[in-house]
């Protein structure tokens, strides 16, 4: 039977070895069930601001029961999770019955003064981005704006886009909140980002 890591992260997990906690479930992907069970006549939704970061990545805010056909479509490896917030029954038995390994990065937005992406998790989500062994992989957190408009930010700087064209990008799915996003897409150090290049997408 298939299996799928579930990975949560949280920002006491940097400990000294950098270890990752990993939970495995089973599940056979074969079973059919209410949540999961493709129905031929029901429309392919996407989630909200779904869009392609590149060939093998995908972004949005937080899938639902809606969204699964769409989901399945894309024959997704991983998907990394930014948010506080656990998943909600459905979501898990989606991730569980698909096979589909979860990291799920427990951060809050930029909030200015005192609250701040954290610059480990993104670099750590970086490495797991630029592993074209865990692609299709879809990046989203709650409404696929801003923590994950941070992610392909810093990811945009190691493509090594213009900082106008990364901001241009920005903009377009988070809105008017920019300034505190922007200056952490600007101060992040995309150079010591530890990416294995042996493994990474041909894009890059």
């Amino acid at each position: 039977m298939p299996t799928v890591g579930i990975q949560t992260i949280d920002e006491d997990r940097l400990d000294e070895d950098k270890t990752l906690m990993t939970k495995t479930t089973h599940h056979s992907a074969g079973e059919e069930c209410g949540i999961c069970f493709a129905r031929p006549d029901f429309p392919l939704v996407p989630p909200l601001n779904f869009a392609m970061v590149a060939t093998g990545v995908y972004r949005s805010g937080h899938p639902n029961k809606q969204n699964f056909s769409f989901l399945r479509k894309l024959g997704l490896k991983t998907i990394m999770y930014f948010a506080m917030e656990d998943y909600p029954p459905e979501m898990k038995h989606f991730v569980e019955h698909e096979a589909i390994e979860v990291m799920h990065f427990r951060m809050e937005g930029n909030k200015e003064p005192f609250v701040e992406v954290n610059k480990d998790d993104i670099s750590l989500a970086l490495v797991k981005l630029l592993d074209e062994r865990s692609h299709p992989v879809l990046i989203h957190c709650l409404k696929g704006k801003h923590r994950i408009g941070c992610l392909v930010g810093c990811l945009r700087k190691i493509q090594r886009w213009s900082m106008t064209c990364i901001f241009d990008e920005y903009r377009k799915f988070a809105g008017t909140k920019v300034l505190a996003d922007q200056e952490f897409i600007e101060t992040f150090d995309h150079e010591s980002v530890p990416y294995d290049p042996l493994h990474q997408p041909v894009w890059l």
